[in-house]
């Protein structure tokens, strides 16, 4: 099974329709969304869901909100308050395309959209109900003050400082690896495996992954 492949459709039809509020909003948004990458953390959604016995049906959400929010993530960082980057993924930067202000609101937008997604409909089972409330908080969890925002506050303080070892791994533990190990979880979760022996081999194989990735994407940087 194609992975990118069936991403790419689903992000393109979980972003809002082009008549719907601020067209250059909109556009800014799929600009970002639909600009390509390496899908990675929709992969891991995957993956770890079908290893479990989901569907496909089941992680579409889960794969476009963990990518929605990682494509957020992106926006923000090149800005030039953050890392202040002009090129992302071989043409301009959300921020050089546009401005920096519809940047902003492209990237909080699509945050919005990913948890809107994840959240499901009015129309749901208990069950579901469950598994949904549980990857609105993993997805919550893996960006807020214990994930991907606090690793990035800790980079922008570390500017200009040696930093030993272990407040490294810590570093990019939260600010890369925190979402790529939510994406398993949310994988398991959408599989209705909430705890046990198989979420916690999970959770300690998604934070390898993260670690590794990070580690890779510093060499070649």
């Amino acid at each position: 099974m194609d992975y990118r492949e069936r991403i790419e459709r689903v992000l393109e039809r979980a972003l809002p329709p082009s008549d719907v509020g601020s067209s250059r909003l909109l556009e800014a948004m799929r600009y970002s969304a639909l600009g390509g990458g390496k899908r990675l953390r929709p992969t891991l959604v995957y993956t770890a869901g079908v290893a479990l016995g989901a569907s496909l049906e089941a992680l579409d959400d889960p794969a476009a909100a963990v990518e929605l929010i990682h494509v957020y993530s992106l926006i923000h960082d090149d800005l030039p308050a953050m890392d202040d980057d002009d090129l992302r993924r071989g043409r301009p930067s959300c921020h050089k395309a546009f401005d920096e202000a519809t940047a902003i609101l492209a990237g909080d937008a699509l945050q919005a959209v990913a948890f809107e997604r994840l959240a499901g409909s009015q129309n749901q089972s208990p069950e579901e109900a469950v598994r949904r409330l549980t990857m609105v908080r993993l997805l919550a969890g893996g960006i807020g003050t214990t994930g991907m925002a606090a690793g990035q506050a800790i980079d922008l303080e570390s500017v200009g400082r040696k930093l030993d070892l272990a407040a490294l791994q810590r570093m990019h533990r939260l600010k890369t690896g925190a979402l790529i190990e939510t994406s398993v979880l949310l994988g398991a979760a959408a599989a209705g495996v909430l705890s046990g022996p198989k979420w916690d081999a999970l959770k300690e194989f998604g934070a390898a992954i993260g670690l590794a990735f990070q580690i890779q994407d510093d060499i070649l940087d």
